[in-house]
C-alpha cells in the first residue's frame, strides 16, 4: 500500500503544536509514519499530543532520531522540501514530479520526505542524503510555508494520486430533479398570476419578459420539492392579497 512505505521526517522541529498538526494531517490522508530528528523541546511533548487530537497514536509512535543519517539509514529514496534556490548538486523537481516518482517506487521501496525547522528550513547539510529537492509551488513573493502546512500539502497530493477519491460526505437531500413538465406547469401558474397583477406590461414587452422568466427557471436545476415550495410561496402571496 502506498502509505506504508512513506515516512514523513521533521528535521529539528521547534514547536510541539506543529508536530501535532502534522500528525493530524498524516492521519487525514492515510499516512502513519512520522519521524522526528532532534526535536527542540522535550519529548514526549504535551503540546504535540494536544494538537494532534485524534491522531495522538501517530504522535505516540513517532520515531525519534539524533541526526539525519540515522533517520534515513533504512530508506531507499529521500526527498527534501525547499522553497529557495540552492548551491548543491541536486536535482530540483516540482511537487507533481515528486508525486509521480514516489508513486512509482513506493510499493517496493521505502521513501522519506524531509521537512525543515520552522525558522530556517533545511540547511545545505540537511540535504546531503536527499536524492531530490522538491519545491512546493507558492506565491513567488511569499514562498515560506508553515511546517505543518507543508506536510499537509504533500500528504494531500500523495493521497489524491493513490486512488480514485469518492466523496464520503453524503447528500441526504431526497427530492428528485424536477421534470421539464413540472417546471412548465409551475411557470404557467406563475405567468397567469403575473398577468392578473399587471406585471407583464406593456404588451409589446410581454413575450420578452415571459422568455426571461422561463429562462431563469429552466436554467436552474430545481428539484420537485423546490417547485412545490415555490408554488406554495406564490399561493401564499395570492391569498394574502385576496384578504386585503
Amino acid at each position: 500500500m502506498l502509505s506504508k512505505n512513506i515516512n514523513f521526517i521533521l528535521i529539528r522541529p521547534q514547536l510541539g503544536e506543529n508536530i501535532g498538526a502534522a500528525a493530524r494531517s498524516l492521519k487525514n490522508f492515510n499516512f502513519e509514519n512520522l519521524r522526528l530528528v532532534a526535536p527542540r523541546d522535550s519529548w514526549p511533548n504535551k503540546s504535540a499530543t494536544y494538537t494532534a487530537v485524534d491522531a495522538k497514536d501517530i504522535v505516540h509512535k513517532a520515531k525519534i532520531y539524533l541526526n539525519n543519517d540515522e533517520a534515513v539509514a533504512d530508506l531507499d529514496f529521500v526527498f527534501a522540501t525547499t522553497s529557495r534556490s540552492r548551491s548543491v548538486n541536486k536535482k530540483i523537481i516540482d511537487l507533481n514530479e515528486a508525486i509521480k516518482i514516489i508513486k512509482k517506487n513506493s510499493l517496493n521501496k521505502k521513501i522519506g520526505i524531509l521537512f525543515g525547522p520552522e525558522a530556517s528550513g533545511l540547511s545545505n547539510d540537511d540535504l546531503i542524503n536527499a536524492n531530490y529537492l522538491v519545491n512546493i509551488p507558492t506565491n513567488v513573493k511569499f514562498k515560506s510555508l508553515n511546517l505543518s502546512h507543508s506536510v499537509t500539502v504533500f500528504a494531500f497530493q500523495l493521497f489524491l494520486s493513490s486512488k480514485k477519491i469518492e466523496p464520503f460526505v453524503k447528500n441526504l437531500y431526497r427530492s428528485e430533479d424536477a421534470k421539464k413538465k413540472e417546471v412548465q406547469t409551475f411557470l404557467n401558474f406563475l405567468i397567469s398570476h403575473l398577468d392578473k397583477v399587471g406585471f407583464l406590461k406593456p404588451e409589446e414587452k410581454r413575450q420578452q419578459m415571459i422568455r426571461s422568466i422561463k429562462n431563469i427557471f429552466h436554467r436552474s436545476l430545481l428539484s420537485t420539492q423546490e417547485i412545490r415550495t415555490l408554488s406554495g410561496v406564490i399561493s401564499s402571496f395570492i391569498k394574502f392579497k385576496e384578504r386585503e
